[in-house]
């Protein structure tokens, strides 16, 4: 069942009425449907079709956390094939929100980081939406360690709300962990893609996502701090979180007109959850693309330019 945002209300609405018919039609084989529906239907696409074409940031916020819109275990299953899921930091335990090991991608090996946020109450909880503990880092380390090792370009999908803040992730030295994963990715003297799919929140979407290119999806979002946390901080008031959205410039666009970012994959009116596989394609080819941009360069290369890449945000901002 589709699950609607609220500002989707006249989509929602005319949606329902085509449902209805169909309802009708099911129990009266006489009714004739076809027509209303197709008008009905045309007027869903046009009205899907103004209404995400001048999405607010704190619209596309939603969008981005729609329960519906295709999550890691998604990516992974379309684009990866040999799928090798690695666990534990040989230090303390698993973590199931930040998931890691080794694939395919159009038989080249690769590398693979990401945040599982779940889709179900069950898995959300197992993957404790997303949010990662010290271990969880930890893991990712070993991944580059064995990725730099031999020479697998490494690819993440970023997918947060934030490293999880509890006071055990505290204690084992979440600061720590987030730090030295944020490190060794700018060590890599192999290639890395970072592709921000729905959140990118603090340091939880950084320690991941300090990538030679770093793309997002059109209404995904990146940010030093969630809308929320940062109405509470400027207003003390979190219900404010929809102003601080639209002035924290955490939209794919802003970022790019920034330099933060380095590309935009595009989505279709309705968003990944209700395109998923158009989604994938255009992840697909920005992945080759990446991967062919970055074939044949040596490690030192690789370093320097992930080092001017970084080095240059901020510099030259009209």
């Amino acid at each position: 069942m589709q699950s609607y945002l609220d500002f989707e209300k006249p989509v929602a609405d005319l949606e329902g009425k085509i449902a209805e018919l169909k309802a009708l039609a099911a129990t009266d084989q006489a009714v004739s449907i076809d027509e209303e529906v197709t008008r009905l239907a045309s007027r869903a696409d046009e009205a899907l079709v103004d209404i995400y074409r001048k999405l607010t940031p704190w619209q596309k916020t939603q969008v981005a956390r729609h329960p519906q819109r295709p999550h890691f275990s998604d990516y992974v299953m379309g684009l990866i094939t040999d799928w090798v899921p690695l666990a534990g930091d040989r230090k303390f335990g698993e973590d199931a929100a930040l998931q890691a090991g080794f694939g395919r991608f159009k038989g080249q090996s690769v590398a693979i980081l990401g945040q599982e946020k779940g889709s179900s109450t069950e898995t959300r909880l197992k993957h404790n939406f997303g949010m990662a503990r010290p271990e969880g880092y930890r893991k990712a380390v070993r991944i580059m360690d064995m990725a730099d090792r031999f020479n697998i370009p490494l690819i993440s999908f970023v997918d947060t709300a934030g490293a999880y803040p509890g006071i055990g992730a505290e204690e084992r030295g979440q600061a720590e962990a987030i730090a030295r994963s944020t490190e060794r990715l700018l060590e890599l003297g192999v290639p890395n893609l970072a592709i921000i799919i729905g959140e990118g929140g603090s340091g939880g979407a950084i320690a991941i996502a300090t990538a030679n290119r770093v793309l997002m999806l059109e209404n995904a979002i990146y940010s030093a701090i969630s809308p929320e946390a940062g109405a509470s901080i400027l207003w003390r008031d979190a219900a404010k979180a929809q102003d601080a959205a639209n002035n924290m410039k955490i939209t794919a666009t802003d970022l790019l007109g920034f330099g933060v970012i380095d590309g935009i994959i595009s989505e279709p009116a309705g968003g990944a959850h209700r395109h998923a596989d158009q989604v994938l394609s255009g992840t697909r080819e920005a992945i080759s693309k990446f991967l062919k941009d970055f074939e044949g360069r040596s490690r030192l290369e690789v370093r320097e330019h992930r080092r001017e890449k970084f080095l240059a945000i901020g510099v030259n901002l009209s």
